[in-house]
C-alpha cells in the first residue's frame, strides 16, 4: 500500500443519496449549512434533487425506489465526508439542527479537526479540515 503523502485536493464529488423523506433530509441539510439546488419532483416522489456546499461540491437526493436499480440502495447507508474550513461552526449548526454525534469535535492525528454525525435518514456524515 502506497503510503506517501498526496498533495491533490478534492471538493467536488456528487454522492447520491436515496431517502424514505428527501424534502426532511433537505431542510436537514439546510439547517447544517447546505444550500438549496435543483428539486425535480414528480409522480409524488422527488425524482433528482441537489444541495450544494458552500466551500464546493453537492450531494443528490432523491426518493428511494425500490423497483428502480438506479434508485434502490438502502436508505441510511452511506457514509460521507465533507471538506470545511469551519468545523467548530458547522458543529454548532449540527447542534442546533439535533444531529446525533457519533463522534465528537476532535484535532486527530493526521491533521484535521472536525467531527461525525447521523442524519435522520441513518447516514453518516463527517466534516472536517482534511482535504487531501
Amino acid at each position: 500500500m502506497d503510503t506517501t503523502p498526496q498533495t491533490r485536493t478534492d471538493h467536488d464529488i456528487w454522492p447520491g443519496l436515496t431517502a424514505a423523506d428527501p424534502i426532511a433530509l433537505r431542510e436537514w441539510l439546510t439547517g447544517l449549512g447546505f444550500t438549496e439546488g435543483v428539486l425535480v419532483e414528480g409522480d409524488g416522489i422527488v425524482q433528482h434533487s441537489e444541495m450544494l456546499w458552500p466551500e464546493g461540491g453537492r450531494v443528490m437526493i432523491s426518493s428511494a425506489r425500490p423497483e428502480d436499480p438506479h434508485f434502490s440502495t438502502p436508505v441510511g447507508g452511506a457514509m460521507l465526508y465533507v471538506v470545511t474550513e469551519e468545523p467548530d461552526a458547522v458543529h454548532e449548526r449540527a447542534k442546533g439542527a439535533g444531529a446525533e454525534f457519533t463522534r465528537p469535535l476532535e484535532d486527530a492525528d493526521h491533521g484535521s479537526r472536525g467531527f461525525s454525525i447521523r442524519d435522520p435518514e441513518g447516514n453518516s456524515w463527517s466534516f472536517g479540515t482534511y482535504a487531501g
